[in-house]
């Protein structure tokens, strides 16, 4: 039996294990501790305390440990030390994660002692009773080892008013490794805290729970800029480090404030920093919501007038250029609902709105290919276009290749992590951050966006340069037009929305923030709906004016397809 194997069915074995045959949690069941179990060792400052015997975590110590060591431990069982193989399954994790605060509540309820520390060697745990004082209560973490940290916590008694004795009771637990809490590999540069009350969701609190941790020093060798960013550890979605309702302050080097509004997991993570002003961001916000509006209407129009159109319906360009324009609207649709989808509590609803930005995406740059191949095609192949069933085939590339590319991703997902969902912007000169709908994995954002999209600029520029060598020419073998330089310039500015050759600019702000470049990018590619509608506008001429400009490259497919409708 392969190591493999092995893993699979640990992972399988915990499973059954703890949500039980039938897929439902079963109910966990913790003994009472003698007094004997509950008396401090001497050996460890606070208390070892020895784990009540529990069902499911008997058998995850079967699954995880060694029979030499299962009947010498004696404490909760480490997923880092005795089971690793776990934290390559998301799911697993989620479920261990569950069920290990379920314990602890369960250790919580069953303490009666005020002050009382349980160290288990993976974690310790500290349970206060909650004195009904005004303001807040502070409680030192406990500590794992003598290389844990002190983390100090204010904790607001206001969850604590109204309630029951035995609900006015905190646990602070602090692990030894957060292995457990970052199966994307985060830089996680503090110790995990996680705060918890019996039996209920701590949110919105009035006055926010406060928590003082020592940070690790990191030296940047990069261009990029890193902030230290307090986090909570989002259990019920998709285990993800998260910063909704928590502020940090950097008191000094070595030590973080993290002001929360719930309790649950927290920790400080390093992450890196938009180099992009607050107010800056506003205006370049306005700026793409307005362009993304107007692109939208326009291709819409676009789409329509070739629907009502039955001399546009007749040209293969006008249908790629509609091809493209729907593209767009999908894109600029998508993208202007993106905010409203990021702060939306169903999280399907963000991963679908950024697999359809994605989807959109890709499919404008392969539709601004497609509008380079037949360009080129029909200037350097001008006598032999015919191709059967041409604008299917074009139809199956433009839409399909990028469905392919997204479905395989999706494919993917179920068996790794989640590449799709709530994106956290966070700006240089603010603490606040700002969800997005995007891909979550950088391999997947470079790995595949960037490399697809260089191949299709290289692509489009190339033919770009092409047509444009063509253009001039014409200057010269037609000297009775005196306004041909002006009108070959617009006709190369079309040319180059077409292809969409001002996406490249994202090459030229890559490693450094220039505002300049950032303007000109979300001006022209959030306009670019636009243009496309002005160009279909320019080239839809009479038919009779067709002959009088087929040197002119605005009329150049029709008069191609024309040249094929006569008889040779």
């Amino acid at each position: 039996m392969t190591r493999k194997t092995v893993r699979d069915m640990a992972i399988l074995l915990l499973l059954i294990v703890i949500h039980g045959v039938d897929g439902k949690t079963t109910e966990v069941s913790l003994q009472q501790p003698s007094d004997n179990s509950l008396k401090q060792s001497n050996s460890v400052a606070g208390g070892s305390r020895e784990f009540p015997h529990n069902k499911e975590i008997d058998h995850f110590r079967a699954v995880c440990v060694s029979k030499d060591q299962q009947s010498s431990t004696k404490t909760f069982p480490s997923l880092t030390k005795d089971c690793p193989e776990m934290l390559q399954s998301e799911t697993t994790l989620k479920t261990y994660n569950r069920a290990e605060k379920e314990v602890i509540h369960s250790i919580m309820e069953m303490t009666n002692h005020s002050n009382f520390e349980y160290n288990f060697g993976c974690m310790a745990l500290t349970v206060v009773e909650m004195k009904l004082t005004n303001g807040f209560v502070p409680i030192t973490a406990p500590k794992v080892s003598s290389k844990t940290r002190t983390v100090q916590t204010l904790i607001p008694v206001e969850p604590f008013q109204n309630v029951s004795a035995a609900e006015q009771k905190v646990g602070i637990v602090i692990y030894n490794s957060n292995q457990q809490f970052n199966p994307r590999n985060a830089s996680i540069m503090s110790e995990v805290i996680r705060v918890e009350v019996i039996g209920r969701d701590i949110v919105n609190l009035t006055n926010p729970l406060k928590i003082f941790f020592p940070v690790n020093n990191y030296t940047n060798h990069s261009t990029k800029s890193y902030i230290y960013s307090c986090q909570y550890y989002d259990e019920k979605g998709n285990n993800t480090w998260k910063t909704n309702g928590c502020n940090t302050t950097q008191i000094n080097d070595t030590v973080v404030e993290c002001s929360c509004d719930h309790m649950t997991a927290f920790a400080v993570l390093l992450v890196d920093v938009n180099n992009i002003d607050g107010q800056q961001w506003e205006i370049l916000s306005y700026i793409s919501y307005v362009g993304c509006s107007l692109s939208a209407v326009f291709s819409a129009s676009s789409i329509l007038s070739f629907i009502f159109n039955r001399n546009a319906r007749a040209e293969v360009s006008s249908s790629i250029h509609v091809s493209l324009s729907g593209a767009l609207l999908l894109l600029n649709m998508s993208f202007m609902l993106n905010e409203w989808a990021a702060t939306w509590t169903v999280e399907e609803v963000c991963v679908f709105i950024a697999v359809t930005i994605h989807y959109s995406l890709l499919c404008s740059f392969t539709w601004m290919a497609i509008e380079a191949l037949h360009l080129y095609l029909l200037l350097a192949k001008v006598f032999n276009i015919y191709i059967k069933y041409y604008m299917v085939k074009l139809s199956l590339i433009g839409w399909g290749v990028p469905a392919v590319l997204v479905g395989s991703l999706m494919s993917v997902q179920q068996l790794t992590h989640p590449f799709y969902g709530a994106k956290y912007v966070t700006l240089w000169n603010s603490n606040a951050t700002n969800p997005v709908c995007w891909i979550t994995e950088p391999l997947v954002l470079y790995g595949v966006n960037l490399s697809y999209f260089t191949i299709v600029f290289l692509f489009n520029t190339t033919v770009l340069i092409t047509v444009s060598r063509q253009i001039f020419k014409l200057k010269k073998v037609d000297n009775k037009h005196k306004k041909i330089p002006v009108k070959d310039a617009s006709t190369v500015l079309g040319l180059m929305c077409l292809l969409g050759t001002s996406w490249g600019l994202v090459f030229l702000g890559s490693g450094y923030t220039s505002y300049p470049i950032l303007y000109i990018f979300c001006i022209s590619n959030t306009m670019q709906g636009f243009s496309i509608f002005l160009w279909m506008c320019q080239t839809a001429r009479p038919e009779q004016q067709k002959a009088a400009h087929t040197k002119s490259l605005s009329t150049v497919d029709t008069f191609t397809i024309e040249k094929h409708k006569e008889p040779k």
